[in-house]
């Protein structure tokens, strides 16, 4: 019989169906949305009065040999003279216990519009750098495994590629409305080019097209109606994000609940084929650090043997210039995670 490793590296291998040999590549999913701005949306760079720095980690399935394992590192700020953001961000994306690596790199600018009083429009672009790398021999397919004892064999009919790294350029773009500290909307379309990750020099495996919709509102229970200036105040926060990637639509819907540093949360994400997981949040927010917590429940068919999805953030707000020369034009009062 199989034993449990290798079981797992059959379940690793089916995983990586998106790994750029014969089909579409998609893009790791983070569930602490906010607690990775530019990553959701460009049109969130320089969003924070000041400069940001935010580190994110996620590992998802951990149970199935390290399937995904994501790391993020982004720095941001706002230009306040003309009412601009700019932002870096880095990405490293390990697959099946490294058999295939992602790195990227992203370049950010934004541009802060006030319409009137009350409503303010951001728009952003981003301009991204793609590095992939495939490791053939952490591959295990079908016919190196002996059905009987479970044993691999190293020779596959399989034909490796004729590279083991590929690089792009790629480009996004969003935008975002929002009604003084109330409520916000917003999109976002990421892979505007659709570059080719295939590893075969005549393969065809593109980034699809990546739409973002996602929106909320904050409702002040300590006070009634909407807003949250006051960071005593208890305030809960009702979101909705939608995503479609190619034939991949995802819904998620949940709430924050904040009050003074804590902030709790609740997602639902659906996949419309099926349920996908269940989202507790927890986070603590001072005057300048922000340090976030969330697991995944997995409702989906792969079960509780995938071991869910543990993700983690870390975000430092900090000043570069002095306090009376911050933003003309206020910053988007999005959530924190």
């Amino acid at each position: 019989m199989l034993n449990r490793k290798v079981i797992r590296s059959i379940i690793v291998i089916f995983l990586l169906a998106g790994w750029g040999i014969s089909s579409s590549a998609q893009d790791p999913q983070f569930s602490q949305f906010y607690a990775n701005p530019l990553y959701l949306n460009p049109a969130l760079a320089g969003n924070a009065q000041c400069g940001r720095a935010i580190l994110n980690y996620r590992n998802q399935w951990p149970a199935l040999s390290k399937a995904y394992i994501t790391y993020n590192a982004s720095y941001d700020m706002s230009i306040p003279k003309i009412n601009s953001g700019v932002g870096i961000l880095a990405m490293s994306d390990r697959q099946g216990s490294g058999a295939l690596i992602r790195n990227a790199i992203s370049a950010f600018y934004s541009y802060k519009l006030k319409v009137s009083e009350p409503i303010l429009i951001s728009f952003g672009v981003e301009a991204k750098y793609y590095m992939e790398k495939l490791d053939w021999n952490k591959l295990i397919f079908a016919d190196q495994i002996d059905p009987t004892t479970g044993n691999v064999d190293p020779s596959t009919n399989e034909k490796p590629p004729e590279n083991d790294r590929v690089s792009v350029f790629d480009f996004s773009a969003g935008a975002i409305l929002s009604y003084y500290d109330k409520w916000f909307v917003g999109v976002a379309a990421h892979h505007l080019t659709q570059p080719n990750l295939s590893f075969y020099n005549n393969g065809d495996s593109k980034l699809p097209l990546r739409f973002t919709v996602h929106g909320g509102i904050s409702v002040n229970l300590s006070e009634g109606g909407l807003g949250n200036q006051n960071t005593e105040d208890f305030i809960i926060s009702p979101q909705l994000l939608y995503m479609q990637q190619e034939n991949f639509k995802q819904l998620n819907a949940g709430l924050y609940f904040s009050k003074s540093i804590l902030v709790v949360g609740a997602w639902f994400r659906h996949n419309f084929s099926n349920p996908d997981a269940a989202i507790a949040m927890v986070g603590l927010q001072f005057s300048n650090i922000k340090v976030g917590y969330s697991y995944d429940f997995t409702i989906s068919n792969i079960g509780g043997s995938s071991g869910g999805a543990h993700e983690v953030s870390f975000a430092w707000n900090f000043c570069l210039y002095k306090q009376e020369k911050r933003m003309r034009i206020r910053a988007i009062k999005s959530p924190s995670f």
